[in-house]
């Protein structure tokens, strides 16, 4: 029997840590005993795989990383360090050394683009009354007013910051397409899916937040992920 890793879950933009609630609950059914989801400021690339990295350094043992939407741009720069045995994305922006968000965003445009606006101090927010359409269509009406009125905005600044050497070249990937999502283009995820060779893809048929709306499917893969990892 395997050991299991520590899971480290990373949000990513207009969330927090609680966005991962229905996969933390799931993991804990699961055995999976050793669990952090990271709580970032998103106010850089940099701040966020410091502070991600702060975290995994507390960790004596292996980390799977588990990065969701920006959140994979994070553990994509976080994930160098020794004790890192995995990354895990959902549906997640995985950059290329110098690739923003921005850049990777321009090739294959989304449709919830077009509702994010900047307030005057730089945060980038979904109109409230756009979010759900945008960002979590699949949710139930409570669930995507209680995202849209307490989404975490990011600063502009770390949508547009280009990545370091990517994790992803030196460590094993797994990775889950949304194929209805709204915010990142689901042949974007294809495509840094595909250069990445990971392990596993699977897609499912959600939204951006699918951590959310189909969070069994991703304990699923992230299981698949510790299987073959095959840690002792």
């Amino acid at each position: 029997m395997s050991a299991k890793p520590t899971v480290v879950l990373v949000h990513g933009f207009w969330g927090g840590a609680a966005h991962w609630a229905k996969v933390i609950v799931e993991l804990w059914r699961r055995g999976y005993d050793s669990l952090h989801a990271v709580e970032n400021p998103l106010t850089s690339l940099a701040d966020d795989a410091a502070r991600t990295q702060q975290m995994i350094k507390q960790v004596d043992g292996p980390v799977l990383l588990v990065g969701h939407s920006y959140g994979g741009a994070v553990i994509t720069e976080a994930g160098d360090l020794p004790n890192v045995v995995g990354l895990v994305y959902v549906a997640a922006f995985a950059p290329d050394k110098g690739e923003s968000l921005a850049s990777i965003g321009e090739a294959a445009p989304a449709p919830g683009g077009a509702n994010i606006a900047p307030d005057s101090d730089g945060y980038l927010w979904i109109r409230q009354d756009k979010f759900q359409e945008s960002f979590c269509q699949d949710l139930p009406d409570d669930e995507a007013l209680v995202m849209a009125v307490a989404q975490k905005a990011p600063l502009g600044a770390a949508y547009v910051a280009p990545a370091s050497d990517p994790a992803w070249r030196a460590k094993p990937v797994w990775y889950q397409v949304s194929t209805e999502d709204r915010m990142i283009a689901p042949d974007n995820q294809r495509r840094m899916a595909a250069r990445m060779n990971p392990r596993k893809t699977i897609e499912l048929a959600s939204g951006h937040a699918s951590l959310a709306s189909q969070p069994l499917p991703i304990v699923d893969l992230i299981d698949d992920a510790v299987r073959e990892l095959d840690l002792k």
